[in-house]
């Protein structure tokens, strides 16, 4: 079934469609308004400075660094003209490595004033990773952190390019980088080959601001202005290309959602180099000229609560793994938290039980939960502040404004209410494409611009999606549907469990067969045969885990996915090392 938005009105605009058999379907379109914000990010961001040029734009508590929005734009600015004076030019890739700090954020903005497309970098990635991502988007310039965690960026770099040494900084002619001219060295201090960022901030002459006012007149919102590296399971990851108007709208729509106002303070512990982090964090609080408040350069559940208790902050992001290891801190009950209002919980599936701590333990009555995926800029569902407790626990709300959100079946057509299908959008904050690759974009946006996400969504006769799983997260044993989240959600419930997760591993009898890694709280001690007989009475028998295993920590990504792939493999490998043992 097909859906023509031609003839939409304002009276069934947010009504599921029914069929010929007046049976109800599985579409919702959210509203028309607010109106899209129809400019740069640039021009937009300086319209706020305008407004208010001395509220406090960002604290950085880990660099002690405070700016008002003018010391901000300010050095936004510099930035900017120090990248022209470099060569950069507007469409020009300009990739970003490093964790959460200062300069993240002014590359962010200064790309955004001169037209350049920012590449954002995972800081876990290795040499061949970041090869890999600077080469499929031809990135000229590069800049990079000295060193994260146990990464030192200065120490592969110069293994990947051993020319570095001897080269002339801007002068760079590399053979496993060709496009790469120029390297800039977060810091004052110089290195081999490499600018330091300090020097390009003293670049700038009255001719580079000249320059800058005149690219600003010419740029569009439709621009490509951000290209996000998606985390495949399997193959090389994926550029989503993302413009002004997709993840400025995306931060305005989400600040709505969460009733942002300039006299917010946001926490955000989430790492910059994701949509969670750029859009959701820094695009979020700029719509409204609210105070961005970064904790630290990566995520310290301590850390994260004094400084939200110290700036008095109203808001607090975090994928529910930080929310979890927040809530388990055995001093929680120290800080206090009774600023904090709101916040966005994304990136995974959010278990009930601690949605319901967050709001009542942290105070975050008007938490949102935030559905989508980077190809989204990252967000096409939301919950709702007014709406029942339920819907905001269970459910990942409904269509963003300018969004429409539809669930599909095996074939294609859209599903009936209450049943499961793929959950697909189109609107707004839909990606142009993925980066040089035509066929990649053709496979998961279709010709009708719906995006594929690949998950698993049961729609409710008002709109409200919930996820149930992946596609290919599903367990099939016996010719039985297993969704994962449903066994998920009753083992959050047994009081010795702090995590879950339920994926399917090969079975020679029934295909499949149901494994749960279990994560038990610090004092608990959990047995095989305690799990069974909790879950006996609560679910269908063939939901059962057949295989239960106790961990410390999931594998998962730097934005706290699990990834249940790697699971599969170490559980079957271990398994099969049983057998023959």
């Amino acid at each position: 079934m097909q859906i023509s938005n031609n003839n939409a009105t304002a009276t069934d605009a947010n009504k599921t469609v029914k069929d010929t058999a007046g049976l109800e379907h599985s579409y919702y379109k959210g509203a028309q308004s607010p109106a899209l914000i129809n400019k740069t990010i640039g021009d937009y961001f300086d319209s706020i400075v305008d407004n208010n040029p001395d509220h406090p734009a960002i604290v950085l508590h880990h660099q002690n660094i405070r700016l008002s929005y003018k010391e901000y734009q300010q050095q936004i600015n510099q930035l900017a003209m120090g990248l022209l004076a470099l060569g950069v030019k507007p469409g020009d890739r300009v990739g970003i490595w490093s964790p959460n700090n200062l300069e993240w954020c002014l590359t962010q903005f200064a790309t955004a004033k001169i037209g350049a497309i920012m590449v954002c970098i995972n800081p876990a990635y290795r040499p061949n990773e970041l090869q890999f991502a600077l080469n499929s988007v031809e990135c000229s310039t590069l800049i990079t952190a000295s060193s994260f965690k146990a990464s030192n960026y200065l120490g592969m770099l110069n293994e990947l390019l051993p020319e570095l040494a001897a080269a002339k900084a801007g002068q760079l002619q590399a053979k496993n980088l060709p496009y790469l001219k120029n390297i800039i060295r977060i810091g004052d201090k110089p290195a081999a080959g490499m600018f330091s960022f300090s020097q390009v901030m003293t670049m700038p002459t009255a001719a580079h601001r000249v320059e800058l006012n005149a690219i600003g007149a010419t740029l569009q919102p439709d621009q490509d202005i951000n290209i996000q590296f998606t985390s495949g399971t399997t193959g090389n990851p994926k550029g989503a290309t993302l413009s002004h108007k997709n993840i400025l709208n995306n931060g305005f729509l989400m600040a709505n959602a969460m009733r942002l106002t300039a006299d917010d303070k946001l926490c955000i512990p989430v790492p910059l180099y994701h949509c969670f982090g750029m859009v959701l964090g820094n695009l979020v609080c700029i719509s409204k000229g609210a105070t961005a408040v970064f904790p630290g350069d990566s995520f310290d559940p301590t850390i994260t609560l004094e400084v939200v208790e110290k700036e008095r902050c109203t808001a607090l992001h975090g994928v529910p793994t930080m929310f979890i290891a927040e809530l388990e801190l055995k001093d929680f009950a120290r800080f206090d938290l009774s600023s904090l209002r709101t916040g966005i919980m994304a990136g995974s599936t959010c278990p009930e039980q601690v949605m319901r701590k967050v709001q009542s333990l942290m105070h975050m009555n008007e938490v949102v939960i935030g559905y989508g995926q980077t190809e989204c800029s990252p967000i096409n569902n939301a919950t709702e502040i007014d709406s029942s407790i339920e819907k905001q626990v269970t459910t990942v709300g409904r269509a963003l404004a300018h969004t429409e959100v539809k669930i599909i079946d095996e074939v294609g057509n859209i599903q009936k209410i209450g049943l499961a299908g793929e959950v697909c959008s189109r609107g707004a904050g839909i990606m142009r494409c993925y980066w040089n690759d035509e066929e990649k974009t053709a496979a998961t946006i279709d010709k009708e611009g719906w995006l594929h996400s690949g998950d698993l969504g049961v729609m409710d006769a008002e709109g409200f999606v919930a996820i149930v799983g992946r596609i290919k997260d599903m367990i099939i044993r016996g010719g039985e549907n297993i969704y994962p989240r449903e066994i998920e959600e009753v083992l959050y419930t047994y009081p010795g469990v702090q995590d879950a997760a339920i994926f399917g591993i090969s079975d020679d009898k029934y295909g499949e067969e149901v494994c749960a890694w279990v994560q038990p709280k610090d004092d608990a001690v959990l047995t095989e045969q305690e799990i069974r007989s909790f879950l006996k009475d609560k679910l269908a028998y063939f939901k059962i885990p057949k295989h239960i295993q106790f961990v410390e920590s999931y594998p998962m990504t730097v934005t706290g996915k699990l990834q249940k792939f790697k699971m599969r493999e170490q559980m079957q490998a271990q398994l099969k090392d049983n057998a023959f043992s």
